[in-house]
Parts: structure tokens; sequence; C-alpha cells
């Protein structure tokens, strides 16, 4: 084993994410555990996440409302959008986190954290920083990170990506985001909301192409009012240019080339998985061929003993589904009965302008999977609330199953979409997951959950409804 002593745990964990969930039982349970880290602790979510871009993206909702009040007669004007307040705010709420876990993990005599990058180099037997370590159980949690397309001089140039952006000490007058999907389009409010002139460079025909057409519209629609988008728009070069950046692209429509120059390039366009640093061949962990590591419905690897959860298998890439996961982990790990991972109501919201929030089924899925569905509308603009806010653009899909009336996804985009869309997911998992308990409530007049009630209640056949 390379000279090395070998250090035999009970349980090594990779990743300091929703990892740590398994951390904490496996300690309460009396376990001796190794925790491999090879970045900040906390994981993604913590330092270059869910948190400090919520940090960020709040102000901006609020910049966005200031300046939507002139449509119902509230006429302000934005003093000051004070970036290193929200830069301080965004980092100490951060640090104080991190920290908290570092120390926590440090006086704990039951774990031994490994600050590196660990390797497999033989059966459940891993190497790092000189030292070789063992146990009969292992979980990959090791997450995800960013990916840089392999655009023609892009490393000739200073770019940002969500694992550095967050570092900046001040705001670009301009910036150019490569990538449409929810990192671009929830910077993409940030900075224009803060003044930036904002251009997202988008592959696919149009932004988010994950979340349902209609959705898709609204933001396209609102957040374009605030930005330059160029959808189906091939990044074709990058170079340096006077003060900044020149990004040359294609636009697939019309065959043209355009050229956009910024401040800031901001390169989020897909992500990879980290599993190429563990070198899991060596321990018999079978990756997919976009190199995510394969789990069964129990989370089991190929390789018994090794079990994996979060973005580092490549389905849902969410804190929420990650931490969910964990505790199917830990049961599988420490109880004769397996459980199953439940993916039919896995929830998410793109903190975006406006903000979206989505469950289950998109359209194409239940299409693709044979059901006989319903579809139901609503618009925010058909509710008394929606009204009063003068909203113009917030939309509600639903999805139901003919016949069973069980709810199949639901997809909003407006005001508080990811509070909306969550009233759903726990009626998807109540009962015969229908939405009869919807139906046979009052519903609070005048609420948003109206425009949501609404929405059941304008069930139809695919292609019979009358869109806005």
């Amino acid at each position: 084993m390379r000279g090395n002593p070998v250090e035999n745990y009970d349980l090594i964990i990779i990743g300091s994410g929703a990892g740590l969930n398994l951390v904490d039982a496996a300690v309460r349970s009396g376990m001796k555990v190794a925790l491999a880290e090879n970045g900040p602790m906390g994981g993604t979510c913590l330092n270059r996440g869910c948190i400090p871009s919520k940090m960020w993206i709040y102000p901006a909702d609020v910049i966005r409302q200031i300046e939507d009040g002139a449509r119902i007669g509230v006429e302000a004007k934005l003093e000051k959008a004070d970036f290193e307040l929200v830069r301080q705010r965004t980092w100490d709420s951060v640090l104080k986190e991190r920290d908290g876990i570092s120390e926590a993990v440090k006086e704990d005599p039951q774990v031994t954290p490994i600050r590196d990058t660990v390797s497999f180099i033989g059966d459940r037997t891993l190497t790092a920083s000189g030292r070789t370590i063992k146990a009969p159980r292992i979980v990959l949690a090791g997450g995800a990170r960013s990916a840089i397309p392999p655009i023609e001089g892009i490393e000739d140039v200073e770019y940002q990506t969500s694992e550095t952006i967050f570092d900046i000490e001040e705001l670009p007058k301009s910036v150019i985001i490569l990538g449409g999907g929810y990192k671009g389009c929830e910077f993409g409010h940030f900075f224009s909301a803060f003044g930036t002139d904002v251009t997202i460079i988008q592959r696919n025909t149009r932004l988010l192409p994950n979340e349902e057409l209609e959705i898709s519209s609204a933001v396209t629609r609102k957040l374009g009012q605030h930005v330059t988008l160029r959808t189906a728009h091939d990044a074709t070069e990058v170079r340096k240019s006077d003060g900044g950046i020149e990004v040359i692209s294609r636009d697939r429509t019309n065959g043209k080339d355009v050229r956009d120059q910024a401040e800031m390039l901001l390169v989020v366009a897909g992500v990879k998985s980290n599993a190429d640093w563990l070198d899991p061949a060596a321990t018999g962990v079978e990756l997919d061929e976009s190199g995510y590591v394969r789990v069964n419905e129990h989370l089991e690897t190929t390789a018994p003993g090794i079990w994996a959860l979060g973005d580092i298998t490549g389905h849902h890439m969410f804190r929420h589904t990650a931490n969910y996961e964990s505790q199917v982990v830990w049961h599988n790990m420490t109880s004769e009965h397996k459980a199953y991972v439940d993916e039919h109501a896995v929830p998410h919201a793109v903190y975006t302008y406006p903000t979206v929030g989505s469950v289950g089924m998109l359209e194409e899925g239940a299409k693709r999977g044979n059901l006989k569905y319903l579809v139901g509308y609503n618009f925010y603009s058909n509710v008394a609330k929606g009204a009063a806010m003068a909203n113009d653009h917030g939309v509600v899909k639903v999805l139901v199953e003919a016949g069973t009336r069980r709810i199949l996804g639901a997809h909003i985009a407006g005001p508080e979409a990811d509070l909306l869309v969550q009233q759903v997911v726990y009626l998807m998992n109540a009962g015969d997951q229908s939405y009869m308990p919807m139906a046979m409530s009052q519903v609070i007049h005048p609420s948003l959950s109206e425009v949501l009630a609404g929405a059941f209640a304008h069930l139809a056949e695919p292609g019979a409804h009358h869109h806005h």
C-alpha cells in the first residue's frame, strides 16, 4: 500500500455538503469516521451555491419590486444598490457557518478530517496527503464542478465561474454570461438589477430548457426587459479586447456572427462530476457515459459497501434532494430492510425574475410515459391578488392523470412561485396524490393561492386550452 500504515475507519465520507448529515448520524451511533473534503467545508450549497446566491438575489428582487411599483402608482427611486454591504452580509453568513462546521469536525474525537483530494488505490482503500485509509463502508458525496466548454481562446482570457464569482470585490460595468440555464438566469437577474449591463449567450433555443415552455417564455419576457438575450447562439471564440473580453457567437437562426464585448465573462454552461478526481474504477465503482457515479434505487454503487448521493450521481442537483438521499443511504447502511429512493415529487426553484417553482413531470414526460393526462393553466392576472399586483406575466401550469386525479406535476413562474409549488409537493406525498384536498378546501380570498387552486379547477384535455 505504498508503504503507508493503513488507517482503518468504520465509515469514510467524501464531500462535506450533504455528506455532513452522515457524519452526524455516524458519530451519534459510535462510529469512527473519516471525512474527506478538498474545498471549503460545507460544500457547494454553502460556499458557492444556494446560500451566497440567495444573499445576492433577494436584494435584486427588492429592486425589481420597487420598479414594478410604478405600475400600481407607487413611484420610488433607487437611491443606492450597495454591493459592498451585500458582499459583507454574504461572507459573514457563509464564513460563520463554514467556521462552525470546521470547528465541530476538528473538535470531534470520532471524526478525522482529511482536507485533500482522495483517490482509490484498491478495494475500499483510498490515499491522500501521504496517508492510506480504509473502511468497510464508503459514501461518495463529492459533488460536481463547473464545466468549461471548449470554445476557442477561452483559456487565454480571465473568466469567472460560480466557484469564483462570489469573491469579486466590485461590480463589473458589463458582463457576458455563457449559459442560459438556472445559474445564468439567476446571475443575469442579480447583475442587471444592480445596474450591470448583461448579455446572456445560450446555445439552446430557449432559456431554462429543462422547464416547461410556458415557464421559459415568462422568464424570457420579463428577464429580457433587463438583459440582452442571445438564444440559439453558439459561442465560437473568446478573446481579450480593450478593457475586457469579446465573445463571438453564431446565431443559428440566420448563420450570422455576433460580437459582444464586456468587462467580465461568467461561464455557467453546465457542470461535470467530481468522480474523475477519485479514480473510482480502482474500487469497482462504475461511472455513466457522462462521468457520474452509477447508483441503483437504493443509492448503492456497483461496488459493495459503497454508496453515492447528491450531485456526483448527476440526477437531481439540489441540496434538499441530497439531504433526502443522505437519509436513504444512512437507512440502507444500517438496517436490514432497504429503502428505495422516491423521485416522483422532487421540487426546485429558480430564483430569477420572475421566480420559478417546479415539481414532478413536464408535459413532455407525461407524453413519453403514454399517460392519459389533463392540463390546467391559470394566470396571476386572473385572480384578485394578481390584479392588485398588476402582474402581467405570472403563470401556473398543472398536469393531472385523467381518471385517478393523481397530480403529475406543477410549474409556476411569478412572485412566490417557490412557496406556491410547495403546496403541491405536500399533496403529491399524501394519500392517493390527488388534488382533491385542494378542490375541497376553502382558499383564502384574495391570496395568490387562488391562482394555483384555479389551475386545478381549469383542467382540460391537452391542446384544448386558449392561451393568454
